[in-house]
């Protein structure tokens, strides 16, 4: 079964029209913040490391590491995948699932980014009245999966002010 989500952009709204999130919002507490760190190990080559200890590689492109615009995709596919498989889950436990994510980096008056972005996933439930619920469940996760659950797409969709900074330089 193969089901695919693609981010949209929120036709005729800015990111500054969605209201980027300050620091003063109710929203932005030491419950909601996320943070990694990024250390250079080699000539552009950085580790990402989490506060769990988690450890990522990114590079250039240069070398085998993922590249931070396929690490924008595992992580639409990754969050989406989550979601997924939690929700049918609960059914039945898939027996296959994988999921291809892609999309076309542009440079153009607005700068570099991403364009055309989708997901697919590709998910097999067993035969049976379990299987069956799991795979009843997944239209309808796939459209909360877009329209609220996925935290990174809905980010990309919704759009917020990134502020890039050098410290001790504000």
């Amino acid at each position: 079964m193969a089901v695919s989500f693609k981010p949209a952009v929120i036709p005729g709204v800015s990111s500054w029209e969605a209201g980027p999130m300050s620091e003063s919002t109710p929203e932005a507490s030491p419950d909601t913040l996320r943070s990694i760190d990024l250390v250079k190990i080699g000539p552009e080559r950085f580790k990402a490391t989490n506060g769990r200890g988690g450890v990522l590689p990114i590079g250039s492109g240069s070398d085998p590491d993922f590249t931070p615009v396929e690490l924008l995709l595992a992580a639409l596919a990754g969050c989406g995948a989550i979601d997924l498989t939690l929700i049918t889950g609960k059914r039945a436990e898939a027996t296959g699932f994988s999921a291809h994510a892609e999309g076309h980096k542009i440079r153009d008056e607005a700068g570099s980014r991403m364009t055309g972005m989708s997901i697919t996933f590709d998910i097999d439930f067993p035969e049976g009245e379990a299987g069956d619920a799991a795979r009843a469940v997944v239209p309808r996760t796939m459209k909360q999966i877009e329209d609220r659950l996925c935290t990174v797409g809905r980010t990309v969709i919704v759009g917020d002010q990134v502020r890039y900074r050098v410290a001790d330089q504000d």
